[in-house]
């Protein structure tokens, strides 16, 4: 598979450029054709054999897309949260119109655009496309209801991140608009939803195959599947399983269902969810119940060749409830941003296997009051290729108090966290964290963490089609008397990406992350094609009182490509070169290494607060 996606980008590169159209100018200069771009030289060509009645040319014809253009998007680098509809707040709302669009040949920013290649009109044949009361169930406001202030930008902001939808956009008719009263027009435009991912190893016989469906027969139902064969493990076979149902009864409600049976890791698992989906959310919370049964490492020891595990099996459930408190306004066309949020939890552990006495069966009850503002920006060319996307600012604070009774012991648990973004369309965009979190016994504070987080991303620099951004991130997990078995790594995404260590585990690590993103112009099949660098350093030691910066580093260097396709809902896929010039003592692998990734690296924090709980160490 790997092998036809790379032979796909680079017959792409040879194949398609798309360019943005310019403005003609009649006292322009002639063309120089001999100075012509040699991908447009590429496309005239092809453009020219597609047009031929043989078979080479009915194929080019159905897939490739020649007059692909740039879609103009409006409103990018502006903050979602503005004034642009207050003139409209608390009018009636007198009628809603709902236009859904499929997956593929459409267009949000132009609905007159229809599907014209044979791929698009087959693809969109095998979509069963989201039906109407989805989308009217996320939307803030109601037909012959006042207009609440933010509920039109809210709504929209909801749709585009519902995982079945591409684009979304909520318009006011100017046309018939009246003093006390407006129409609404909400257009919505799907991604192909069924997809999914494989992988095969020739040498080995070692496979992946991951199937999802994100909108099952049109109702917002989620599927999600899995199975890896052929392993070098315990066991060669492992699956994992979901099934999510979300907005039940348009309450916001989500009920997932989880099944994993993995070498290392077992799961089952069910809850009833409903989160701070918007600013202006009164009730939040859950309700679950869980069947845990997991493999974790030991410390190592010097001599230590191989991993060695221990069993840990658990029952868990969990409850929680929250509510938020909006701060009095005056002023009747805008709603304060900020809000006072209060919430509780219950967690009740039962454990049926211990891997050691630091583990006991216990309530923790926690308490936490936090303060959130919450903003979004629109922007492009961040996590996706193009599409219109939620860039979060604001600021969330908190702090938590809990009491943990156990069959052992007794403890108290304190924790504090900060976090805070800031974004423009010049400067780019800071995200910074800092928490902490510690249990207390007997006036002795164990089992802490302090965690420190920043990262930047600069604005989108474009050469034409050309685009490119930077990514840096930092992050530092410093354990306080943590427990022996508690152990952090630096393996992918906790810290060198692709790199692979069985045995290099500490308690301390400080990790700095760089990337460089090109997007291009070239595609195939609807599939964009970015390139990227990295380079990545990574610190880690072992022991409650030892510094990360007294040993050596970890280095990771890279390059790779990367291909998505924002119709579907197939992840984005990387294909990896690293390189990593210091190898752990007492393993042997090589420095090189090429791989595939479906995950990002890099993620946004919202400042939506969430459930109260123990800082997870990891």
């Amino acid at each position: 598979m790997l092998a036809c996606l790379l032979g796909a980008w680079l017959l792409a590169g040879n194949v398609q450029a798309q360019e943005i159209p310019t403005r003609k100018d009649s006292l322009a200069a002639p063309t120089d054709t001999i100075r012509q771009k040699f991908d447009e030289r590429v496309m005239n060509n092809l453009r020219e054999i597609s047009q031929r009645k043989t078979i080479m040319g009915k194929m080019l014809k159905a897939i490739l897309v020649f007059d692909r253009k740039d879609e103009e998007v409006l409103g990018l680098d502006a903050e979602l949260i503005q004034r642009e509809y207050e003139r409209h707040n608390y009018k009636v709302v007198r009628n809603i119109q709902i236009m859904t669009l499929d997956a593929l040949g459409y267009s949000i920013h132009d609905t007159t655009r229809v599907p014209r290649s044979f791929l698009e009109k087959a693809g969109n044949s095998l979509h069963m496309k989201t039906r109407r009361h989805l989308v009217r169930n996320k939307l803030l406001f109601e037909r012959m209801e006042p207009l609440e202030p933010l509920a039109l930008v809210e709504s929209e902001r909801l749709l585009r991140q519902t995982d079945y939808l591409l684009d979304a956009r909520i318009i006011v008719d100017e046309r018939t608009t009246t003093e006390d009263s407006v129409d609404v027009l909400v257009i919505t435009k799907d991604i192909f939803s069924l997809g999914g991912s494989g992988s095969y190893s020739p040498s080995s016989g070692a496979g992946r195959v991951a199937l999802r469906e994100l909108n099952f027969l049109g109702l917002g139902h989620q599927i999600r599947g899995s199975y890896r064969f052929n392993m070098n493990a315990p066991r060669s076979w492992e699956t994992t399983a979901g099934y999510t149902v979300e907005n039940i009864g348009n309450t916001y409600i989500t009920a997932d269902i989880n099944y994993f049976d993995q070498n290392y890791y077992k799961e089952r698992s069910a809850f009833l969810r409903r989160d701070f989906f918007a600013t202006n959310t009164r009730y939040a919370g859950a309700v679950g119940a869980s069947k845990i049964d997991e493999r974790i490492l030991l410390p190592p020891v010097p001599e230590d060749t191989i991993q060695r595990f221990a069993d840990l099996g658990y029952h868990r459930q969990d409850v929680w409830l929250g509510r938020s408190f909006k701060f009095k306004s005056y002023n009747l066309g805008f709603e304060p941003r900020g809000r006072l949020i209060t919430a509780l939890r219950v967690i009740n552990t039962n454990f049926h296997t211990r891997p050691t006495e630091n583990f006991q069966d216990n309530i923790l009850g926690i308490a936490s009051v936090g303060y959130s503002v919450r903003r979004y920006y629109k922007d492009r060319y961040l996590y996706g290729f193009g599409r219109t996307e939620d860039v979060p600012a604001g600021t969330l604070a908190s702090i938590s108090y809990g009491y943990e009774r156990g069959d052992l012991f007794d403890r108290r648990y304190f924790g504090l966290d900060l976090s805070f973004a800031r974004y423009n369309k010049d400067f780019g965009y800071l995200y910074s964290r800092a928490g902490y979190g510690s249990f207390i016994k007997n006036g002795n504070w164990e089992q802490g963490m302090l965690e420190l987080e920043s990262m930047y991303f600069t604005r989108l620099y474009e050469n034409g089609n050309w685009k490119l951004r930077h990514f840096i991130l930092g992050r530092s997990t410093i354990g306080i008397n943590r427990n022996p078995e508690e152990l952090l790594s630096i393996n992918n995404e906790d810290g060198l990406r692709g790199f692979r260590s069985g045995l290099l585990r500490g308690n301390r690590r400080v990790v700095i992350n760089y990337e460089a993103n090109l997007y291009t112009p070239f595609s195939l099949f609807g599939f964009r094609l970015a390139t990227l660098a990295f380079a990545d350093v990574a610190w880690l030691s072992y022991g409650n009182k030892s510094s990360p910066f007294k040993s050596k580093p970890y280095p990771g260097f890279g390059v790779g490509i990367r291909f998505r396709n924002e119709f579907l809902s197939f992840s984005t896929i990387q294909i990896l070169v690293g390189y990593y010039p210091k190898i752990p003592a007492n393993e042997s692998f090589n420095n090189l290494r090429i791989y595939e990734s479906s995950r990002s690296y890099y993620d946004f924090e919202d400042f939506r607060f969430t459930q109260p709980g123990i800082a997870e160490f990891r």
